[in-house]
């Protein structure tokens, strides 16, 4: 994909790896360095994202600071069910990163809620709608990965 860019989308997306400024204009802060006005960051970063290049942007928060929880799910749909079950499942705002995966547990999403009781009811309603069993896995322990891919 990297031949569809030209180099002011690879500096934006070099630039916004490493974090995105916490200030009343965030986008005009982040555009400066890069030569670009507040409004060009921003259609650049549209662009990519309506391109498929950049399938997300914005913050990652960690549930647990806030109060809430974040839990890892995984499920064994019927592949004749399963783009109907992922629909279903992608429903609740609560779930995100639902993939498809070459195993039994063919399915894997993350709940993440305000609260682990929210998380814990989420994944009952969804097992209640579906007439599938979700498997639970809280973390155990956090590892940090700082994954940066340069353009």
């Amino acid at each position: 994909m990297t031949e569809h860019l030209d180099a002011i989308d690879r500096a934006v997306i070099n630039a916004l790896q490493g974090g995105f400024p916490v200030s009343a204009r965030p986008f005009a802060e982040a555009a400066a360095p890069l030569g670009l006005t507040e409004q060009q960051l921003i259609d650049r970063i549209a662009d990519l994202r309506a391109r498929g290049v950049l399938t997300r942007f914005g913050p990652l928060f960690k549930p647990e600071a806030l109060g809430g929880e974040a839990v890892l799910c995984a499920m064994t749909v019927p592949a004749d069910r399963f783009d109907a079950v992922a629909e279903q499942v992608n429903a609740w705002p609560e779930v995100a990163h639902n993939y498809a995966r070459d195993h039994a547990l063919n399915m894997w999403f993350v709940v993440a809620a305000d609260s682990p009781r929210r998380c814990r009811e989420v994944c009952a309603e969804i097992s209640e709608l579906t007439g599938l069993t979700v498997l639970p896995m809280p973390k155990l322990h956090e590892f940090h990965l700082d994954l940066r891919l340069t353009a």
